[in-house]
Order: C-alpha cells, then structure tokens, then sequence
C-alpha cells in the first residue's frame, strides 16, 4: 500500500499542528506510527491538541526533530479521537514501532495515568 503521508509516514518525530477556534496553529513535536493509509498519534487525553481537535479535526503534519524544528514537506490532514480498543491499538503500535523507549514510555504512562489518561489519534491524509 502506497505512503499516502510521505516524509511523515517515516519520520520518527512529527510536527502534529491543531488550530485554535480563532484559525491559528499550535504545532506540537509527537511520535506517530504509519499503519496502512492512515498516521497513529498517541498523547495525554487532556492535552491542549485533544481539546482543539473536538473542535476542529484539521491538522497539518511535517517531519521533524525531537525539538520541533520542522525537516519536511507539509502534509494537511483530517484526525479522529479514537475510543479505548482504538487507542489501546495506538499503544501497541507506539511500543513495535519505538522498540524499548516506546514500551518504556507507554508502561509509565498506564502506570501513572491509567488507560483513561491517554487517547489515541487516527489521521487521514487530506
């Protein structure tokens, strides 16, 4: 199946940019995982990129460092909160993909949040 993300799709770390119900953009450093045509993102479920989301489902992707500086083409995207066995598939594909720090950080996380303090996101390529 064809990378319909490109650069973003391979990335280890993703500029993810959700806007503001005033139009701008707050673009947050992120680690997805491209599972067939479609991007996972795995964060905190009261994070300020979850609360914009229910209100505008548009996004803008790059590849990026571990610090945000963006390293690619822009990719405009459609995202959807996924419910508990589509964020629990997120946390399995965020621990293939990431190998020790992926499961590392996940485990913390339940630990420490529970399964209900992290969500998971499914982008469509726009």
């Amino acid at each position: 199946m064809d990378n319909p993300f490109g650069g973003v799709g391979t990335a280890n770390y993703v500029l993810l940019a959700t806007f503001r119900k005033n139009g701008s953009p707050v673009a947050t450093p992120v680690w997805a995982v491209l599972d067939g045509d479609k991007l996972y993102i795995w964060t905190v479920t009261d994070s300020g990129k979850v609360k914009r989301l229910r209100n505008n489902q548009a996004v803008t992707l790059q590849p990026c460092s571990v610090t945000g500086k963006p390293r690619g083409q822009v990719v405009r995207g459609t995202a959807r909160l996924l419910d508990d066995a589509g964020s629990q598939r997120v946390r399995r594909l965020v621990k293939r993909k990431y190998v020790i720090q992926g499961w590392l950080t996940v485990t913390g996380s339940l630990v420490r949040r529970g399964k209900n303090g992290t969500i998971g996101i499914e982008v469509t390529a726009d």
